[in-house]
């Protein structure tokens, strides 16, 4: 006997289609422990739910288990560009290949609380990229939500984060230009508020590999995504024997490019410029762009893995080494 078009099947439509009692197919559907089913009315029971389509409602797994298999992304207001969008897109590919479901919700300054956000969804687990406050850990401790906080530094918190180090990225910047005869540097950072987080730990990154290089400290100028006012920042630069500039990324490397153009210069023989992420239009550019990449593949790994440990209660897995970061060279630097 077929379900009624458009209604979705159900575990009593199972058991009809199999002859036997709800309790049964439930126990069978469940795989409830400590059931003596015989494995003639086990197959039955998958045979009829298979021919039906039948699926297992995600709410009613909630209901039975406390949880879903959601792990609630608590995305902060960041403009998605092609790094941050390939990381979630891996982090969504990794969950789903151990069986839990990628949501993301973005975190809005003065928005809902974060706990209405989870409470909403009774999750197996929330991935936040800053800080949680004390109050909300506790309380997803408390309903059985595991939390684990990928942060871009360092936090008080050390046992349930991972730290995604953005220093690094910094640090290979200058090295790089370092490396290719540039004794002054500079950084342009980046016109939007929301970069912060990754700015200032890719800034740090450029000063501390500057001040163990024996080089004077990175002259800092914020870098619209427009042509003139980059050759504003251009012409002061350049006014301070500035040899090579590290870019907050690639889109802000590429402004500066044009920058260079608007005064009839050019990358590396009159300002070496690096950027970060390897974005797909850096080949393309004019010199092409040499840049700073990290394996989102792995990140992504990374984390997926440290999510399922943290839901399971057992040991994180190490984070990834330093290799993930490298230096694309091209053009420009």
């Amino acid at each position: 006997m077929a379900a009624t078009p458009g209604r979705r099947v159900t575990s009593a439509d199972v058991a009809r289609q199999a002859g036997l009692s709800r309790a049964t197919v439930s126990y069978v559907l469940n795989n409830t422990p400590h059931q003596s089913i015989p494995e003639e009315t086990r197959q039955r029971v998958l045979t009829a739910a298979a021919q039906l389509g039948y699926s297992p409602s995600a709410a009613a797994r909630a209901l039975r288990s406390g949880r879903s298999d959601v792990v609630l992304c608590l995305l902060p207001d960041w403009p998605v560009g092609p790094e941050v969008g390939a990381l979630l897109t891996n982090l969504s590919t990794a969950l789903a290949a151990r069986g839990l479901t990628f949501v993301i919700h973005p975190v809005i300054p003065g928005d809902r609380p974060v706990a209405e956000i989870w409470k909403a969804i009774t999750p197996a687990a929330v991935l936040a990229f800053e800080e949680l406050s004390d109050s909300d850990v506790a309380a997803m401790r408390g309903a059985g939500v595991a939390s684990v906080v990928a942060l871009l530094g360092s936090s008080r918190r050390q046992r349930r984060e991972l730290e995604v180090s953005q220093q690094r990225v910094g640090r290979m910047q200058a090295e790089h230009l370092a490396a290719t005869g540039h004794t002054r540097l500079g950084y342009a950072y980046p016109d939007d508020a929301r970069l912060r987080h990754f700015a200032e730990p890719r800034l740090e990154g450029v000063r501390t590999a500057c001040a163990e290089l024996g080089l004077d400290a990175p002259l800092v100028q914020v870098v619209p995504l427009d042509a003139p006012d980059a050759a504003a920042a251009v012409r002061r630069w350049r006014d301070n024997r500035i040899g090579g500039v590290c870019a907050y990324n690639d889109e802000v490397a590429l402004a500066l490019l044009a920058g260079l153009r608007e005064h009839g210069l050019a990358a590396p023989a009159d300002l070496a410029v690096i950027g970060v992420d390897d974005i797909p239009v850096a080949r393309l550019a004019d010199p092409p762009l040499t840049t700073v990449t990290t394996d989102q593949n792995a990140v992504a790994a990374h984390l997926a893995a440290t999510v399922v440990a943290v839901v399971a209660g057992e040991p994180q897995p190490r984070p990834p080494g330093s290799d993930i970061v490298t230096v694309t060279r091209r053009g420009s630097a």
